[in-house]
Order: C-alpha cells, then structure tokens, then sequence
C-alpha cells in the first residue's frame, strides 16, 4: 500500500505491509532521508516476558511510505543481565549526532527489577549501526532516570531532559562527546507523586523559545499532556496548559507524545510524534486509572495495600500487546507563545508552506 497522507490513530504498515514497529521515537533528516527509529514491539504481546526487541529504523523521503532498514540496536539473546535483553524493559532511544566526534550517540532508558531506571549509552558512525556500547547502567547525577528527551544547540552544546523518577523533570548538560553528564542541571516542575509527576518530556525550540510537552505518569494509560515554555534551554519554564485543547476524554487523543519534529524545508510546520499504546483500552475511563495511580502512591499504606489488593489487570503494562500499538501524528498549531494540537483524521505535508 502506498500512503499519501497521514491517518492519527489508523494502522500504519511499511513497505513491505507490515506494521511500523518504532515506539516512543523520534525521527532525524539527514542528506534528503528522513530516519524513524524507535522501540521494536513486535514481540511485546504481553503473553511474554518480552518488553522490547531491540531499537528498529526506518527511512522515508515523504514521511508517508516508510521502508523497514532493520533493527539497528539488537537484543542481547545470551546475556539476561545485559540492558538490551528483551525482558530488560528497555524504552524511548533518542539518537544525537555529535558534529565533533562524528558519532551518532543513541541513549536507552531501562527499567531494572529492582525498579530503578537507568541509561544504556551507545554509539555508531553511522545513523543504521552498527552501535558500540559506551555505558549501561548510568544513573545521571546520581539519579534515577525515567523518560527523557535528547537535544543540541546550534553550537553542539548538548542536553538530556529527563524525568527524576517520581520527582520532577530535569534538564542536565551533556558532556562534549555527549555519552554522561557534566554535573550541571536545573529543576523543573515538581510534583509530590504519580500521576501528576511529569514524564516523556518532548523538547523543541522555535522562534528563540523553548518548549517542553510532557505527559502524567499513568504507566500505557493516557492522560492530559502540559506544554511549558521558557527564553533559555535551562528554564525558568511556565506551564501554558493542556495543548490538546479540544479533547474531551482527556487523554491527548488517546496518545502519549514521545517526540516533535520540526520538518525541513517547512516555514513553520512541527510535528507531535505520538504513541497509541492502548487502542484496545480506549473506552476505559481517564478518572478510573487517574484515582488508582493516586491510591498506589499514598502516603496512607492502607491506600497503598488497597491497590495492591485489586485485580489491576485492565491497566498492567506487563498485561499489554502493545505489538499492536498505532501511532498519531499531528500538526502543531501555534498562537502568540502558546501551543495546541488539533484533532485531524487525515492531512498532508504538502498543506503546509
């Protein structure tokens, strides 16, 4: 099938007519291709221990017909300690090219079975692979590190916007060769527990603004995304609100963000990149998972063992087939400093100057 368009939420097939398979990615222009990488899901049926297969990548020159390259990252079959085993939880690559090493730098976040999260560094010459492993078991600043976004200045200059796991977000200057931190960072919304804490931070700057879209921490469930803007890379950042302005269930169309994508050539067209994790839970309530994630969190532990006593297989994320997960993209609209993001069943690139 060859697309013309882009369809938020419907079935999105490669090539070769199978399913897309780069969760929680992002995408990078180079030399008139466009690069699509992510978690590869297709194993993750929620029947296994299968979190993700490896990190997969796909190349297109419209943003509409993308071609399978492979898994550019595989999983380690032989090592059930190493960070890339398939039951290692490994989540949301982000991939810099560093103009000084000329090395592309790919970060993993990774869910440990102690429950700390931390960050597998690797490193290729080229944008498919093959990558070398730098680091595993990073834990920046002495932290445990959930979802995160990657970005560079115009000059190099490197940043790791991240999730404090439970916390806050964080935004920490990477090192010149961008593989760790360099001890530098600042604050950013903090909040006492999930579901409010916030989490799979998307950075961009348009216009000398910086801005950052975030999601609460609801585990596969969606909930109301925040948009925050700031002068500088480090902040201060104010919170605008919901971008999703017209969405009444209050789950961002039933999507969480992972990355935007300004698109080259465009005068003003970005793009929120979006997972729909759940389609198969579509009709369960926001207020429902909102009030359980509340009660797990409690400081009462009669809360706590309350949840614990509930049958939470609706909203487990080792329950989920997120091999079946659809993707929604869509435009962002912008007015003065604030941005939205509208509900389309269908657009085109080509709509846009």
């Amino acid at each position: 099938m060859k697309y013309n368009s882009i369809r938020p939420g419907q079935v999105w097939l490669d090539t070769e007519g199978k399913r897309i398979q780069a969760h929680g990615g992002s995408i990078l222009y180079l030399d008139g291709t466009y690069y699509w990488y992510g978690e590869n899901k297709e194993k993750t049926t929620g029947k296994t221990d299968v979190w993700t297969w490896g990190v997969r990548c796909y190349t297109s020159t419209d943003l509409y017909n993308w071609e399978d390259k492979g898994l550019i990252i595989e999983p380690d079959l032989e090592n059930r300690e190493s960070s890339l085993h398939p039951a290692s939880m490994l989540d949301r690559p982000h991939i810099l090219y560093n103009s000084k090493t000329k090395k592309f730098v790919c970060w993993m976040k990774i869910m440990n079975r102690d429950r700390s999260q931390t960050q597998t560094i690797m490193t290729a010459d080229q944008i498919l692979g093959p990558y070398t492993m730098v680091r595993e078991g990073l834990k920046p600043l002495g932290m445990s590190a959930g979802d995160f976004d990657l970005a560079a200045a115009p000059d190099g200059k490197g940043y790791f916007y991240f999730e404090r796991v439970h916390s806050e977000t964080i935004c920490a200057d990477l090192t010149e060769d961008y593989t760790d931190v360099t001890g530098y960072y600042s604050t950013h919304f903090p909040h006492i527990s999930p579901p409010y804490v916030r989490e799979a931070t998307a950075h961009f700057a348009r216009k000398g603004k910086h801005y950052l879209i975030t999601s609460g921490t609801t585990g596969y469930l969606p909930n109301p995304s925040e948009i925050a803007v700031a002068d500088t890379w480090h902040g201060p950042y104010t919170v605008l609100g919901n971008p999703h302005r017209n969405d009444q269930t209050q789950t961002s169309f039933h999507s969480q963000i992972s990355s935007v994508f300004k698109v080259p050539g465009k005068k003003d067209l970005y793009i929120a990149c979006a997972d729909r994790w759940r389609p198969d839970k579509m009709d369960l309530p926001y207020e429902c998972y909102r009030e359980i994630y509340e009660r797990m969190f409690s400081e009462d532990p009669k809360e706590r063992e309350a949840v614990r006593r509930m049958d939470l297989s609706e909203i487990a994320d080792r329950n989920a087939n997120t091999a079946e997960a659809d993707y929604v993209w869509l435009p962002l609209r912008f007015e003065g400093d604030m941005v939205y993001i509208d509900w389309k069943d269908e657009w085109r690139i080509e709509d846009y100057e």
